[in-house]
């Protein structure tokens, strides 16, 4: 950058025309593109040989916060284990699910201040979210335990005999009684668990007392949203209609 250039902010408030600190919210919405690359920093500094341009849309109305679907791959760490790389490193533009992008323009800003509302095994793969709005993060996190999750576990070995109605009810984990799910059979190997409330390694335990062994743990749904064709280490955003 040459000993000419000016600051990103100072150019807009001149080309709009509006003030310094409006055009640092511009800026900091996203609106504005520097040689076709969207700028979000209102400290980045300018050439005159630069072209800068102005999304036909923008507007000074503060951002919504956004939600993140997002399906973790097992093997990253999503709030159950901090010696496993966090999935959130996987959250980036090139991993957004263009198809199912929408009308949400990608920002950086996006990504920051997430909150994970679902803790999910380390081993485990499926849907996770991550949210910037409160709203969602009281719904998921402080009422989580009334939200309805959905797994689909494979499994291996001879189960008990009982034992689907021992996983429908009447086990404990941690000394407690677990309340009543709904555990029914896919496949020969594949068990499909609607439950409230679940712990990081319930699951695993609730197989093992009634003889299974866990092959694989993968959820599908968070109250009403669905991971749906979402493909592994992928992310979408939450649409506005959908509510969990």
């Amino acid at each position: 950058m040459t000993d000419s250039s000016i600051r990103l902010a100072k150019r807009v408030a001149e080309m709009m025309p509006c003030s310094r600190a409006e055009a640092e919210k511009y800026i900091a919405g996203g609106w504005i593109s520097v040689d076709g690359v969207v700028i979000e920093e209102a400290g980045a500094r300018v050439a005159d040989e630069q072209e800068v341009t102005i999304h036909p849309d923008a507007t000074l109305v503060e951002l919504a916060p956004v939600t993140i679907l997002f399906h973790k791959p097992a093997g990253y760490s999503a709030g159950a284990d901090a010696d496993a790389e966090p999935a959130v490193k996987l959250l980036s533009g090139e991993n957004l699910l263009l198809a199912e992008h929408g009308k949400q323009r990608f920002l950086k800003r996006h990504l920051a201040g997430l909150t994970l509302t679902s803790p999910l095994e380390t081993k485990a793969s499926g849907l996770v979210v991550f949210t910037q709005d409160f709203r969602v993060a009281r719904k998921l996190v402080d009422e989580g335990v009334r939200v309805e999750q959905e797994f689909v576990v494979e499994v291996k070995g001879d189960i008990r005999e009982g034992g689907l109605a021992l996983l429908n009810h009447g086990l404990t984990f941690n000394g407690k009684e677990i309340p009543p799910m709904k555990v029914s059979w896919q496949n020969e190997t594949r068990l499909r668990f609607a439950l409230k409330g679940v712990k990081p390694g319930q699951l695993m335990h609730m197989c093992r007392m009634v003889g299974l062994s866990i092959v694989s743990i993968k959820r599908l749904r968070i109250g009403r949203v669905p991971m749906a064709s979402l493909p592994s280490g992928q992310w979408r955003y939450l649409h506005e209609y959908e509510r969990f």
